[in-house]
């Protein structure tokens, strides 16, 4: 059923839903349109963020922590070099560039870049509301036929209307099965608030469970903020895979692989999935690599050795009483079990991706899915919908099954934001509020895609 709760005035070009950066490299797309594009053509936009204030995993700022993709690939740069929403031009405004410039290094602290983040955030506030919960996407039905949607907001008596919603849910925390968060037990999300919260003479021995690049910063920031703590490391790999980031590997990443990867067949998107999954999956950079070892070296010659790398092992059990975490942990290759008193247990063990289209309720069975159930998009990240669905569905994020590894990544949101403005402006028009009918129609008819988005319109 379609809400009665619209104002029966505005209509948005477009409702974002969720507020980090791949919806704010979007808006930013759209002020800059919106500044050089004639009255009649400009793009109302409105992006909905439950966060009281903008934040991008705030919990894993830990200090020394460097950004793995380099400082040109903004929110902007990468589609239009002349923009003023570019970390260079950040930058300039708080007098800090020269200092950049002569620091030489190509990838940003990523505290730093968490502050370009919110400088770029807070220049296009108008089009944001932030504290507000999307709870659902209800269709508006004209002449029979869905031609936009109403957004419901926790909290807000009015619902917002848009011809086109840009879903952009972002990451979930992931535990493995039957592990739950509690005092002493976190997701590494958690990780600088929860570390913050505690008197490192409390803590004697911590655990962190992960092989990637968040675990390795886990078990380097705990050695460090509690120094006479016993710090163990445990996966079941031999030892840290160090990130592949040469630079033909990393073409993997370029714009122009969207393109190639969306239009190959499924066995080979699969193969090159697997080929290059070292340049962003459950590997480590290589100078943190080095540095950990160095650190486990210099303190066996000191002999009095903290950070414990206890590769080819797995955690079997975790349980805890009022006084610790008993982690039961296993060798592999001889099966012998033991048992580490721990203060503080840290599951550095990734993200799952959300699934946007959730929120749109039975309206979601009008979205095209391939044989394994996952939603068909255009190259322009549209999603396929059946008749009589004509309102726009983007995706940002969830991706990765057709547009490829860097669909998700802050490597390509500056050109997809280009490319997801550019689609709605060609398939939305300016016109008056669809005027809605009392219930949607029944949903059946083939699947249509729209086309391709061309380059000359990434911009």
């Amino acid at each position: 059923m379609t809400s009665s709760r619209h104002d029966g005035k505005t209509v948005h070009d477009l409702v974002g839903v969720g507020f980090g950066p791949s919806n704010l490299a979007l808006a930013v797309a759209i002020e800059e349109h919106n500044a050089l594009a004639a009255p009649d053509h400009r793009m109302d936009a409105l992006f909905l963020e439950k966060q009281p204030a903008f934040g991008w995993h705030r919990g894993m700022l830990v200090d020394g922590a460097t950004m793995q993709v380099s400082f040109l690939k903004d929110l902007a740069t990468m589609r239009n070099p002349t923009s003023d929403f570019s970390f260079v031009a950040y930058l300039h405004s708080i007098d800090r560039l020269v200092d950049f410039v002569n620091h030489k290094v190509f990838f940003p602290l990523r505290a730093e870049f968490h502050g370009y983040l919110e400088w770029a955030a807070a220049r296009v506030a108008h089009q944001v509301r932030y504290g507000a919960e999307v709870l659902a996407i209800e269709p508006v039905v004209t002449d029979g036929r869905i031609t936009a949607f109403d957004v419901a907001v926790a909290n807000d008596p009015v619902v917002h209307r848009a011809r086109n919603v840009v879903l952009a849910p972002g990451l979930t925390p992931h535990l493995p099965d039957g592990v739950g968060t509690t005092a002493r037990v976190w997701h590494n999300s958690r990780l600088v608030p929860n570390v913050a919260a505690l008197d490192p003479a409390d803590v004697r021995t911590a655990v962190v469970v992960g092989a990637g690049q968040s675990a390795a910063e886990t078990a380097d920031y705990l050695h460090r903020r509690f120094p006479d703590a016993q710090v163990h490391a445990v996966f079941s790999r031999y030892g840290y895979s160090p990130a592949d980031d040469s630079p033909f590997a990393n073409r993997i990443f370029d714009p122009g692989a969207v393109d190639h990867y969306f239009e190959a067949p499924e066995q080979v998107k699969r193969q090159l999935t697997e080929y290059h999954r070292n340049t962003n999956y459950s590997v480590v950079d290589g100078d943190l690599i080095e540095e950990l070892y160095r650190r486990v070296y210099e303190e066996r010659v000191q002999g009095r050795q903290r950070l414990h790398i206890r590769h080819a092992t797995r955690v079997v059990e975790v349980r805890e009483d009022p006084e610790a975490a008993h982690v039961d942990v296993e060798f592999l290759p001889t099966g012998k079990t033991e048992t580490l008193r721990a203060d503080v247990v840290v599951y550095a063990t990734g993200y799952r991706p959300g699934d946007g289209l959730a929120l749109l309720g039975d309206t979601a069975d009008a979205c095209a899915r391939d044989e394994y159930g996952r939603p068909r998009l255009g190259r322009d990240y549209r999603v396929v919908t059946e008749p009589p669905l004509d309102a726009g569905i983007y995706l940002q994020g969830g991706t990765e099954h057709t547009h490829g590894l860097g669909s998700t990544l802050l490597s390509n949101i500056a050109v997809r934001a280009g490319e997801i403005l550019a689609s709605i402006d060609d398939h939305t028009g300016p016109g008056p509020a669809p005027e809605a009918e009392t219930a949607p129609p029944t949903m059946t008819g083939t699947a249509t895609a729209p086309g391709p988005v061309t380059s000359s319109r990434q911009g």
